[in-house]
């Protein structure tokens, strides 16, 4: 009989993250507060200190992670004084010198934004997720994030021509070859890192939640059932909520006790898909 847990802990994470075992943690999916976000409940970190701020906590996210594992930094940046500040890409700087790989970036289009514009540009439509490594060897299951090949093979496949049918050398000297034959009688085909998903319409008493597909998403990419997910910066509990649906093991971390306090009723009630099915026991720890 498998066995999940779920931990949820009331604290600041740079202290919590310190009691975990070294190299126990699959997957990290994370959103901190963005710079000068969140004043009252967060502090609302300035952008020039964002990366002093964050580093001590990458440092203990790094240790935890088991070498094969991921981070996922869910992360955005802000316009300062008419144009955009660097504090994201200087963080992407300050991770790799701390011994990360930056391995990819997906961009997280928010499909049902609502429109709207400043003087000097419009409004953003999309997110970063960052995604970091310990080494290049990681696990990833893409063949769980596959999806249907899509309209365009219908015209495309029809009539091809003899490169087509080849592994051809890529004419921007990418290095990158490509057969269209072989899509031939397929119907599944791997995603881009482009992920158009609806922003959550419903904020759940906390100013910042994201869509449980998010989480999802990457759990399915990133872990098998009874891996561990960390979430250090819990807020609502999406991560959590959706790990524990998925029969992932999870941890969630949260500094503002409100927060906390609204996941602790809510994370006993989540129902696990399949768990009677399966046979799976699970326990619920808070602290």
């Amino acid at each position: 009989m498998m066995q999940i847990q779920n931990e949820i802990t009331l604290g600041d994470c740079r202290d919590v993250l310190k009691t975990l075992e070294e190299n126990s943690i699959d997957l990290i999916f994370t959103s901190p507060p963005y710079a000068d976000r969140r004043t009252h409940t967060y502090g609302g970190i300035k952008p020039e200190e964002y990366v002093d701020w964050f580093l001590p906590i990458g440092k203990e996210l790094l240790r935890v992670l088991k070498p094969d594992g991921t981070f996922m930094l869910n992360i955005k940046e802000k316009a300062e004084n008419g144009e955009r500040h660097t504090y994201v890409l200087e963080l992407i700087l300050a991770l790799r010198k701390q011994g990360w790989l930056w391995t990819e970036e997906f961009i997280w289009h928010k499909r049902n934004c609502y429109p709207g514009k400043w003087p000097n540009r419009f409004r953003d439509a999309w997110e970063r997720l960052l995604q970091f490594n310990k080494t290049r060897r990681f696990n990833m299951h893409q063949e769980e994030v596959m999806v249907p090949v899509g309209e365009w093979a219908n015209g495309r496949l029809k009539r091809l021509s003899e490169t087509d049918m080849i592994r051809d050398n890529s004419k921007t000297r990418s290095g990158f070859g490509k057969n269209i034959s072989n899509w031939l009688q397929r119907s599944l085909a791997y995603p881009t890192n482009v992920l158009h998903l609806a922003t959550e319409c419903n904020n759940k008493n906390h100013s910042a939640v994201f869509p449980e597909a998010l989480p999802e998403w990457f759990i399915k990419l990133f872990t098998k059932e009874g891996d561990w997910v960390l979430d250090p910066f819990m807020g609502s509990g999406t991560t959590v909520r959706v790990a524990k649906k998925m029969l992932r093991n999870s941890i969630g971390i949260e500094i503002v006790p409100e927060y906390y306090n609204r996941v602790k009723e809510q994370i006993e009630p989540v129902e696990c898909l399949l768990c009677e099915e399966k046979g799976v026991y699970e326990t619920n720890r808070v602290k």
